[in-house]
């Protein structure tokens, strides 16, 4: 198979992919401190293990926001 016509097949597979991974991290991160800051509201302290819950709550949240944006944004741009 030629890398032109693998690139034509998977060419929206592939920016979706790229994308997501690129805005994964900083996305994680901002939605983690969204999370973090809200719960010092009802709380004074956060321990590590409820930091640590609420970075699995964040990955799962922003893993799911990338995949959908970028599947749209690829939609609407390509």
């Amino acid at each position: 198979m030629e890398f032109k016509s693998f690139y034509i097949v998977f060419h929206d597979q592939l920016w979706v992919l790229l994308l997501t991974a690129a805005l994964f991290f900083p996305v994680r991160k901002l939605i983690w401190v969204l999370y973090v800051r809200k719960k010092q509201k009802s709380q004074n302290a956060v321990s590590a293990e409820e930091k640590k819950f609420l970075k699995k709550r964040a990955t799962l949240t922003s893993i799911l926001l990338c995949v959908v944006f970028s599947y749209i944004y690829v939609n609407q741009v390509f």
